[in-house]
């Protein structure tokens, strides 16, 4: 691919990615490969090698001779989803802690006080996203990291059903959580971490579970 093609590629992925992120794109959305061309003003090569990077990803999904959709999850593939996540994230998050950083811990404590303080979904699910995401940012880059990412990406929709469902109410269950987990961090009681990150996303599980209407 020519170096005009791969700076297509990228912006297209970058912008289909924070549309699917933001919720501009719901799952199940068929994205057009020729609307895409036509809007970005780029051939068909860098517009399919943007969709196999979200594919990669975990944002779409691709089905040969067919075309491509945002990623849509069913009530199974959710909690299925749900159940990796409060095995691996635990494991990720100690192995995170064990190398973090003094600086870490207070970007964290920034972005928890930020969270508190929110009051718009979006907002809230992009800080809590980078809360998260920066808790696990020092562990070991490799498999587990990479299927955390992934499965981040493909269950954000649900994320944000959730939020709409508990609410952002500044004595929530969620930002209680959040202090826990801050706490463990910095007393670096890791065992508690793993308890406390494994029943924050089980809460999460559960509850999207209890309202198989989302999954409609």
């Amino acid at each position: 691919m020519e170096e005009k093609d791969r700076g297509s590629s990228e912006k297209i992925a970058n912008e289909l990615r924070a549309q699917i992120l933001s919720g501009d794109l719901l799952p199940g959305s068929r994205i057009l490969q020729e609307q895409l061309a036509v809007e970005f003003g780029a051939s068909r090569l860098p517009v399919r090698d943007a969709l196999r990077r979200l594919q990669a990803d975990g944002l779409v999904t691709i089905v040969v001779n067919t075309g491509a959709w945002v990623s849509k999850l069913n009530k199974t593939e959710c909690e299925e989803a749900y159940l990796i996540r409060e095995k691996l994230e635990p494991l990720l998050g100690r192995r995170s802690a064990e190398q973090m950083h003094p600086d870490t811990i207070v970007e964290l404590q920034k972005l928890l006080e930020q969270m508190e303080s929110c009051d718009d979904v979006a907002q809230f699910l992009r800080l809590d996203r980078e809360f998260h995401l920066l808790s696990y940012s020092h562990g070991p880059a490799g498999m587990i990291k990479d299927l955390v990412e992934r499965l981040w990406n493909t269950t954000q929709h649900y994320r944000r059903a959730f939020v709409k469902l508990s609410g952002l109410e500044k004595d929530s269950v969620t930002h209680l959580e959040h202090r826990l987990i801050l706490d463990t961090l910095v007393r670096g009681d890791l065992d508690e971490l793993e308890v406390i990150l494994g029943a924050h996303i089980r809460r999460t599980r559960k509850s999207l579970v209890a309202h198989p209407e989302i999954f409609d």
